[in-house]
């Protein structure tokens, strides 16, 4: 039996399968954003192309400037961070480079690595609000009381290690820059530190922003959108991630696990017990017939 006739495509058609407006390609030229590759080497940063693939034009410098602040900022947290943690462990498993940082980047999701997407949406939530006719303290004060009232954290504020993140105010002050510059809007900035003021209140200890509510002021300024927040975050902790797993793997050590050696996990199951070879749950094995 013949195959049943098919359509035939064109090569236009086919082309239109993966069809882009990031980028042209075409024998002998590659154009991101429709400007050749070979006029942006040397010329553009790799910060001022992060904004030309997400945005489609290329940032003038202050806008540049910024977001290269906050994809500095978070580059690295250490080896107790998870997604560090993951690659060093992976790197330590003779895996390839490439390996090693996939596992530390698949850890970043909504608990580890989500809060600045989430801080961004929250931000958006309350200039809406804001929009509406709210004064931005009542906002921030209403938002802290819905998230306590369900026992929730504000995503972007207070820090298991640094009493005060020291990643905060130079991020915050080049926000405050581009806002007096009328560079970029108030509004995050001014919501972020409402939110702020409103969980010291009642507190013997403040909670200040971290490193996720100070870039997410930033990305809200620049006009990301919450999920591309995460994004960029993942863009710029993979840069530690990879130094971390090249560093683990140069060290030469094989298989480390998540502690020491001489350190045992903790144990709370039942005490040592035996079985009696008379136990009639026994499966009759060889020799046992």
């Amino acid at each position: 039996m013949s195959a049943p006739d098919t359509p035939s495509m064109t090569h236009e058609e086919i082309g239109r399968w993966w069809r882009t407006g990031l980028i042209r390609i075409a024998p002998g030229e590659i154009e991101p954003g429709g400007y050749p590759v070979q006029e942006l080497i040397g010329r553009v940063s790799f910060v001022d192309t992060v904004w030309l693939m997400l945005r489609g034009e290329l940032p003038d410098p202050r806008r540049s400037r910024l977001l290269e602040a906050a994809l500095v900022s978070a580059v690295d947290h250490g080896p107790q961070a998870p997604s560090i943690a993951a690659a060093r462990m992976a790197a330590s498993c003779g895996v390839g480079l490439n390996n090693a940082v996939a596992t530390g980047v698949n850890l970043l999701g909504d608990v580890h690595g989500g809060a600045g997407q989430q801080c961004v949406a929250l931000l958006e939530e309350m200039a809406g609000r804001v929009a509406e006719g709210a004064p931005v303290a009542r906002v921030a004060e209403e938002v802290v009381a819905e998230y306590r009232g369900r026992g929730a954290y504000v995503p972007g504020f207070g820090h298991r290690f640094h009493p005060r993140d020291p990643r905060r105010d130079p991020l915050l002050g080049l926000v405050r820059e581009a806002v007096e510059e009328g560079l970029v809007p108030a509004g995050p900035l001014e919501a972020a530190l409402a939110l702020e003021e409103a969980l010291a209140k009642g507190r013997g200890r403040p909670v200040p922003m971290n490193i996720d509510a100070a870039t997410a002021v930033v990305y809200a300024s620049l006009g990301f959108p919450s999920e591309l927040a995460r994004g960029l975050f993942v863009l710029s902790r993979s840069v530690g991630i990879l130094a971390h797993a090249w560093e683990e793997h140069q060290g030469g050590a094989r298989i480390k696990g998540p502690l020491p050696r001489a350190v045992l996990a903790g144990y709370d199951g039942p005490a040592t017990r035996h079985l009696a070879d008379d136990d009639p749950r026994l499966s009759a094995g060889p020799g046992r017939d």
